[in-house]
């Protein structure tokens, strides 16, 4: 039986917004939204590239503290309805605030106002800052320093997302050490539209996760070296179908990566985008893999050790799965 209580360490904030609460929030400015979403109502886009295009576009339409306030409250009551007690979100000061660290501060404490309530509610909840790599490492830079200024309580961890084809992981090497020298703890997209070369060089950046991964499974000696160095992976298994990295569910590679030891996390990363939810995520893989209770619980167990978190609330996650 599927465990009701999950942890989710890989879910893009903007990218988990619903598309009635993008509607509504369109509808309230007067923004027109015309090619975002298809006939059904739902999110339309092509490829990757226009993936991309679609995110930007249906999330122009936050813009203030109030609005990405609203869409964290709205995002965490979904998780709490998926059975989620925990959740990683990446957030950039691009989107909020342009990068400028005193905008940043005020979208934050709004945020931060909404993670409390969150909590409250039963979902406790941590922030990834992120860069985006299709704007550059220089610009980065900013956003590194958003996060080195900010870190602490709500805001524990620094990832780079984006455009995985654009430039090298090790290009954003300052924007990593800055993060580090934070105390952040540090993840990178990784291995999902580039093969096994990017996750070495996320693993250069001296990353303890790394967001996707799957196709480390490419290189036998890469799948060895992230399990003896007990790296984990946060895979997303209807994110990468739905984009084409592998054409079902059959032939993705999360649990030949779990059986060669390496440390499996399961999360949806843009769920609404994809048409997916974790409690279908989990319960896919149980219909394709045969997936249980000792599979499932020891999911959980990797992501409550990997989480980006104080030990008190680790502690408190690893008694949820005993």
């Amino acid at each position: 039986m599927i465990p009701m209580k999950k942890i989710e360490l890989h879910l893009h904030l903007e990218g988990a917004a619903p598309p009635d609460f993008i509607r509504s929030i369109a509808a309230e400015k007067r923004i027109d939204l015309s090619g975002v979403f298809d006939a059904q109502g739902h999110y339309s886009y092509s490829d990757f590239d226009d993936f991309l295009r679609c995110y930007d576009d249906a999330t122009s339409v936050l813009k203030t503290p109030r609005d990405y306030a609203r869409l964290l409250t709205e995002v965490l009551a979904q998780s709490a309805e998926e059975g989620v007690i925990y959740t990683e979100l990446f957030v950039s000061p691009e989107f909020c605030g342009g990068g400028d660290l005193q905008a940043w501060r005020d979208y934050l404490a709004a945020m931060t106002e909404a993670a409390e309530a969150g909590r409250a509610q039963g979902v406790d909840s941590r922030a990834i800052v992120t860069p985006l790599r299709h704007l550059g490492h220089e610009r980065a830079r900013k956003t590194a320093i958003c996060a080195a200024e900010t870190a602490g309580d709500w805001v524990t961890g620094f990832g780079l997302a984006g455009q995985e084809t654009n430039g090298k992981a090790t290009d954003y090497q300052w924007s990593f050490d800055c993060a580090r020298e934070a105390g952040l703890g540090l993840t990178c997209h990784a291995g999902e539209w580039v093969g096994p070369e990017s996750v070495r060089q996320a693993l250069d950046l001296g990353v303890s996760r790394i967001g996707h991964g799957v196709r480390a499974i490419e290189d036998p000696a890469l799948v060895r070296e992230l399990a003896q160095r007990e790296i984990t992976l946060e895979v997303n298994p209807g994110s990468n179908i739905a984009l084409g990295v592998y054409p079902d569910l059959a032939s993705h590679p999360i649990a030949r990566l779990a059986d060669a030891g390496v440390r499996v996390t399961v999360s949806t990363d843009d769920p609404p985008f994809f048409h997916t939810t974790l409690r279908q995520e989990y319960d896919r893989l149980a219909e394709t893999f045969g997936w249980g209770d000792t599979e499932f619980v020891q999911i959980n167990r990797w992501a409550a050790e990997a989480a980006f978190c104080d030990e008190a609330t680790r502690d408190r996650l690893r008694k949820e799965f005993p």
